[in-house]
């Protein structure tokens, strides 16, 4: 790239931009940049943030489902004659199978192209939804949940894998936030349409819990076409971008994004990113801020209505909790971009999620008021602290074609601690306040907000050596 003439005043320069051999030159100011930001955020975030939410949504309506009508005994325990363990079972395999198919599916999401695999994901996981509505037995369930863990283990990698293309790091971390808060928003949702949704029972003969999941799956499935036609795929595709806009996208991440036209990953790359043990650090992290959320997404009903709630109360009752950690999950993320400190923010998110758990732990049972609000506490630093780490990891993974290849491991660790999340908060500890929990939720909080300072630390050292030996590349932390 060469600059051929510079407006100082307007910011703008002529810029000559090779790729492939290919010599391409255009207008580049502030002004323009700021417009394709604009116009690839109207087409791709709403959209793929709506995608997130039907897909947490429909994983996580089975803690709806739970408690729905229970006191008639018209909810998913009474009439499939699941116990509470074989519950908890049913949410682990759907977990075992997220973790299991997530690279995977990122690689057929680059072979297939974006639009036509996570199109193809929707209309399944969507149909595997309502198919929960008619099962009968704990084999049913389970395997159902296990198949609805496999097709949608590729959409959330795949969505930040997407990003990659179309957006710089620094650019990332508010986005991949707009996406992920909807799950926290798929809370509040959900907890209101099960509270709807629970004044149908027996409607028809179905109960509540047999409508909240027909009800849930079937807009995934219709939406899958909509997804297949308007999902942009990558920027040297998009029929919406003029080709200066195109050759613009190309040349803002031509050193710091994603190809559509990029060769996969080879074994080279691939060995290098997996014997790269900074990044484990990492996945360490992201390990131990998924308990918090895996638990949180299914069992603040159950959580909720301990504190002296009726089952449709309690459903309701979760709104407030999930709308507020998703108002503070995009202030977060928003800052942590801004001052390009995802690191920073992360941990001291971490430490409100775990002064809120430890709080519901101390606090007597009865004090209900006071629990349920550490519990919003929790929640919005818990939720908080998941979607920067996935910005900071990719903004320090400097070869391009192993990207989708980082943040389907990054994930995949997640995966094991949403298996810890489904299982510490024990039917029989419901009277004490579910004290393990808590105190498990407490603990990996703090051990991931301390490896987030040690990362900042061990990167400013490195930083500090490689400003030394005169390289230009750097960390972000």
């Amino acid at each position: 790239m060469s600059s051929t003439s510079m407006d100082l005043e307007n910011k703008t320069s002529v810029v000559d931009y090779k790729e492939d051999g290919d010599s391409t030159s255009y207008v580049y100011d502030e002004a323009a940049e700021k417009a394709l930001l604009r116009k690839q955020d109207i087409r791709i975030i709403p959209l793929s943030a709506a995608i997130c939410l039907l897909a947490n949504l429909d994983r996580s309506n089975i803690g709806n489902a739970k408690i729905l009508n229970s006191e008639t005994h018209n909810d998913l325990l009474s009439e499939t004659h699941i116990t509470a363990s074989q519950f908890t079972i049913a949410l682990m395999v759907f977990l075992i199978a997220y973790a299991l198919f997530e690279v995977p599916s990122n690689y057929l999401l680059k072979r297939f192209n974006p639009s036509r695999w996570i199109a193809f994901l929707m209309l399944v996981w969507g149909a595997l939804t309502m198919a929960l509505g008619g099962t009968h037995t704990y084999v049913e369930v389970t395997v159902v949940r296990f198949l609805l863990g496999v097709f949608e283990a590729g959409l959330f990698p795949g969505l930040v894998y997407l990003l990659t293309f179309w957006y710089r790091p620094e650019e990332r971390s508010v986005r991949v936030a707009f996406i992920l808060a909807s799950a926290t928003l798929a809370g509040a949702f959900g907890g209101a349409i099960a509270f709807g949704v629970g004044h149908m029972n027996r409607d028809n003969g179905l109960s509540a819990w047999r409508w909240l999941f027909i009800l849930e799956g079937l807009p995934s499935c219709l939406s899958s076409l909509l997804v297949f036609f308007i999902l942009p795929d990558y920027p040297e595709t998009a029929r919406w971008l003029t080709e200066s806009e195109k050759n613009l996208a190309a040349y803002r991440l031509k050193d710091q994004g994603s190809k559509g036209s990029s060769k996969a990953v080879t074994w080279q790359e691939a060995k290098d990113i997996l014997t790269d043990w900074r990044l484990y650090a990492h996945y360490a992290v992201f390990f131990g801020v998924s308990p918090p959320f895996s638990s949180l997404s299914v069992f603040t009903p159950s959580i909720v209505a301990g504190m002296g709630f009726t089952s449709l109360n309690a459903n309701l009752m979760t709104v407030p909790p999930y709308a507020i950690a998703y108002v503070v999950t995009i202030l977060t993320s928003w800052s942590a971009d801004r001052n390009n400190s995802r690191g920073l923010h992360t941990g001291v998110a971490c430490l409100v999620g775990a002064a809120g758990f430890m709080a519901l732990a101390l606090l007597p049972v009865r004090a209900y008021a006071s629990r349920y609000g550490c519990l919003i506490v929790a929640a919005a630093g818990s939720f908080a602290s998941v979607p920067a780490p996935l910005g900071w990891i990719t903004s320090n993974v400097f070869t391009t074609s192993a990207v989708g290849l980082v943040i389907a491991l990054n994930t995949s660790f997640g995966a094991p601690g949403q298996i810890v999340g489904v299982w510490i908060y024990k039917a029989d500890e419901a009277a004490r306040g579910y004290p393990t929990g808590q105190w498990t939720n407490c603990a990996l909080l703090l051990f991931s907000a301390a490896g987030c300072f040690g990362l900042i630390m061990y990167y400013r050292r490195l930083n500090a050596v490689l400003a030394k030996n005169g390289e230009v590349q750097r960390y972000r932390y």
